[in-house]
């Protein structure tokens, strides 16, 4: 029994790194850590320090309206994505995905618009990281399109939503960590998306098929305003089948 036992918790280390490792299959890194390289932006506002993205507004150096990072690479259309983020709480910031390039009347040369993860450094809900946003209108203006804890299907003109809640106030405040690093992983198929906190599902959502956004770009957001950074790192995607 004891010589089983051994053998059994020599092999536990390398079972636990195969298992991440699978975790990890099909993934490609986005972000080499060093420089934008395959990201565009206003330079004045993105720069990469120690090893993250950084962007950041100040009183002297605006953004002129909201401002985003575009990945050039590649597209999300059915694709999981997972980064880590951090931000302060000056104000807010957000993560696009299959979203457009507004380059007529727009503000600034990197306008985007269409879904939205909702990125702030707050842990009460309903205003916490994680929600849906309709980012300019793309999808009829809908704004807040599914907050967070919420699992819902969009028919209509209106959210129906599951009548059990994902994650409890409560819980989502001892799950988000203000003022460090929080994990993301948002995953899409077709009309259906969802988001997950730091390795909890936190919203699910189906849209309509009339509304739905089934392709477009990746990027980040800055936002206008008050003076604000955020931070992002480890992002890498794998595409879906």
């Amino acid at each position: 029994m004891s010589r089983i036992l051994t053998v059994f918790l020599l092999c536990l280390p390398i079972s636990l790194v195969s298992a991440e490792d699978d975790a990890e299959k099909g993934f490609t890194s986005i972000f080499n850590g060093k420089d934008l390289t395959g990201w565009d932006g206003d330079p004045r506002l993105w720069s990469v320090k120690d090893g993250a993205i950084h962007g950041e507004t100040t009183a002297e150096n605006k953004a002129n309206g909201n401002t985003f990072l575009i990945w050039k690479d590649g597209r999300t259309r059915n694709f999981e994505l997972r980064l880590s983020f951090r931000c302060n709480a000056t104000n807010n910031s957000g993560i696009q995905y299959r979203s457009k390039h507004i380059t007529e009347k727009a503000r600034n040369k990197w306008v985007v618009r269409g879904y939205q993860h909702e990125i702030r450094n707050q842990n009460v809900l309903p205003s916490v990281s994680g929600f849906i946003y309709d980012e300019g209108g793309s999808t009829g203006g809908r704004g807040r399109i599914i907050l967070v804890g919420q699992k819902g299907e969009w028919k209509g003109k209106k959210l129906e939503l599951d009548e059990k809640s994902l994650i409890t106030a409560d819980e989502y405040k001892k799950l988000f960590k203000l003022d460090q690093w929080n994990d993301v992983i948002i995953r899409a198929q077709g009309n259906h998306i969802q988001h997950y906190m730091n390795g909890r599902l936190v919203l699910d959502f189906t849209d309509a098929e009339d509304r739905a956004l089934l392709d477009g770009i990746l990027a980040l957001q800055l936002h206008a305003g008050k003076p604000m950074f955020t931070e992002f790192k480890n992002i890498r995607i794998k595409e879906l089948k």
